[in-house]
């Protein structure tokens, strides 16, 4: 009896140990393929988002159509533009060259864009010629600033510094400034030989002060008739590149001893004659001929005369000259615009 018991008892256990074998295989395998799924399904998702990367990135060329390989060369090559044109934006801002809103010399922002800005090139000791200038045409205090208010004409005296700094010559003209209120003071040595250099700096500040249409430069020994150069510069406004004035030549004299000496002589070939150009009295420059001064000060070079270098600046450039006899101030008539006094 005994026997019998325990080989029941001993099959018992076996039977069931095999169940629980059975079952911990099965739960072995069934986890197992779980397992086997999910690593299967993460590899493709993560062989999806590899190819979504690429994609967007233009990393995977399979997975890319020639439309959006076509978009995305177009963006590099935009990008490109954009690197350089901010490279030449910085250059600029470093030459002066900055987006401006239109001021006074005092600081005060113009509502109305000037018509044009007139540096009228003076010197130490010219006093006299100033004051007639201010009496007869450009005024001085609230008459001045009415002419820029009600006809969009600036007008200012430019001249540059004592060779020795600080001294009477800069104290009377500081003196006369705080007067007056219309200098525009160049940081340079005022000397007869600079007056090419001076023009030169007179248009690429004023263009960096004032966003005028125009500028012009003008003796401290001619008339101007305001009204006429107003209603002449009008007739250019269509014009975006324009320089005006009474355009000549004229003989390049290569002898030291002559007046009008050209150091540079043998530049303007063996007739040695000057290329057209605006004589001197008086020229206008339109805005973004200014504002190429002003960008390119230090490369622009210059002349035994200012007129003659502010011709070379244009000559090579896509600029409408206009030969307007009314800027011949030595022939006064009715209608001329300047004269000389």
């Amino acid at each position: 009896m005994q026997s019998k018991g325990s080989n029941s008892m001993v099959s018992n256990m076996v039977f069931r140990t095999r169940i629980s074998s059975l079952l911990i295989s099965m739960f072995a395998t069934f986890a197992s393929f779980y397992v086997a799924g999910r690593l299967w399904q993460d590899a493709e998702n993560r062989v999806h988002l590899i190819k979504e990367l690429d994609r967007i990135a233009g990393l995977g060329q399979s997975a890319i159509s020639v439309d959006d390989t076509l978009k995305i060369i177009a963006c590099r090559e935009q990008h490109k533009k954009l690197s350089a044109l901010e490279m030449d934006l910085a250059a600029a801002r470093q030459e002066g060259f900055t987006s401006k809103r239109s001021s006074d010399t005092d600081g005060a922002v113009s509502k109305r864009r000037p018509l044009v800005v007139i540096g009228v090139l003076t010197r130490f000791g010219r006093k006299n010629n100033r004051d007639a200038i201010r009496k007869a045409w450009m005024g001085s205090g609230g008459t001045l600033k009415k002419m820029e208010k009600e006809k969009g004409i600036v007008s200012r005296f430019v001249i540059g510094r004592s060779a020795n700094r600080g001294d009477s010559l800069d104290r009377i003209i500081d003196d006369e400034n705080r007067q007056t209120n219309d200098f525009i003071i160049l940081d340079q040595v005022e000397a007869p030989g600079e007056l090419p250099k001076k023009a030169k700096m007179f248009f690429a500040l004023a263009a960096d002060r004032w966003d005028a249409e125009f500028y012009a430069k003008v003796n401290d020994d001619v008339y101007v008739n305001i009204d006429a150069l107003g209603a002449t510069l009008t007739s250019h406004l269509d014009k975006p590149r324009v320089y005006i004035g009474c355009m000549k030549s004229g003989e390049v004299f290569s002898e030291p001893s002559h007046k009008w000496y050209e150091p540079d002589w043998w530049k303007f070939g063996d007739k040695k004659s000057y290329f057209r150009h605006g004589s001197g009295e008086m020229y206008v420059i339109s805005g973004a001929l200014a504002k190429f001064i002003s960008i390119n000060r230090s490369l622009l070079r210059t002349y035994a005369h200012d007129d003659v270098s502010a011709g070379s600046w244009f000559i090579g450039l896509d600029v409408k000259h206009v030969d307007e006899g009314k800027f011949c101030c030595s022939s006064w008539s009715t209608e001329a615009i300047c004269s000389g006094v």
